[in-house]
């Protein structure tokens, strides 16, 4: 039986699905996950009523993500991802050959159980993968306990700040996380929408641009969202937003990454060039740079 599912971006504003249908709803330690299955994006899941990830459009979100930051190293190695345990961004960054080890470091395991189950399509198989370690548990804990220097590249797939992840949006993780990312590395992390979520979004700018040298935005529209939606590269050595087009096609060339449905280089600069109109609506609540 179908059912209208909608989400509130913000107080004031509503969207959403009028004939879904629920086909599971789990109330984990952490949170309740629901599986939904709409005719416009096919099967997605939820977390706390939020939306994450949908089979219809998650090729939008993870190839943003993953794509820049990689491409940006000359060859990356290692990867965390913090979250993620829906499996796109893990399958995205397989995609990249000198890869050979990603870590999922996932809170919440009834994630991967029933997105496994229901969205195999998100995870391509990824986590059969010999490269991809699965470790369940607090990401802050992992971190703390991790050798220096591993990870060439960090992936902060996510809930809001605002959620049991609070804890990674903060100084403090941030400076833990250095010590075990390479001294050529990069990170990225969604942000939100800078209509519904400009005080948010600002907020977790100026949090990375005090911890990093090099802090760069992207934005693009995502229809599972809602909204053109916000996400950043950090790093305190590479610049994704600084890569050409000709640069970013001959590295998908040389590592055989051919079957983008979002993400190229042609629309590469477009990524990361914001509006005014989504300048001037952050500037509100950006910190004054000294």
């Amino acid at each position: 039986m179908s059912a209208p599912l909608l989400f509130h971006p913000s107080p004031d504003a509503v969207y959403g699905f009028a004939h879904a249908r629920l086909i599971e709803r789990v109330d984990s330690p952490y949170q309740r996950i629901e599986v939904w299955d709409t005719p416009q994006l096919g099967r997605l899941f939820t977390l706390d009523a939020r939306p994450m990830t949908s089979t219809g459009d998650e090729f939008i979100y993870h190839e943003c993500m993953v794509h820049p930051v990689a491409l940006a190293h000359v060859s990356p190695r290692a990867a965390l991802v913090l979250g993620g345990g829906d499996g796109g961004a893990a399958r995205q960054l397989l995609l990249h050959p000198s890869i050979e080890r990603i870590v999922v470091a996932e809170l919440d395991a009834d994630v991967v159980r029933l997105t496994r189950a229901h969205l195999p399509e998100v995870h391509g198989g990824a986590f059969d993968d010999p490269r991809v370690e699965v470790v369940i548990g607090d990401a802050a804990q992992y971190v703390a306990a991790a050798m220096p220097m591993q990870f060439d590249l960090v992936i902060f797939d996510l809930t809001p700040p605002d959620s049991p992840a609070a804890g990674l949006y903060t100084a403090a993780f941030y400076a833990q996380l250095k010590r075990v990312m390479s001294p050529v590395s990069a990170l990225s992390v969604h942000l939100g929408s800078p209509y519904h979520h400009a005080g948010r979004v600002a907020a977790l700018l100026d949090g990375l641009g005090a911890a990093f040298n090099t802090v760069r935005t992207m934005n693009t529209f995502v229809p599972l969202y809602g909204s053109l939606w916000m996400m950043a590269t950090a790093s305190d050595t590479l610049d994704p937003a600084a890569l050409s087009a000709d640069t970013l096609a001959e590295r998908l060339a040389n590592r055989r990454i051919d079957a983008l449905k979002h993400y190229d280089p042609a629309s590469h600069a477009g990524l990361f060039s914001a509006s005014r109109a989504v300048r001037d609506k952050l500037s509100q609540f950006l910190k004054p740079s000294i």
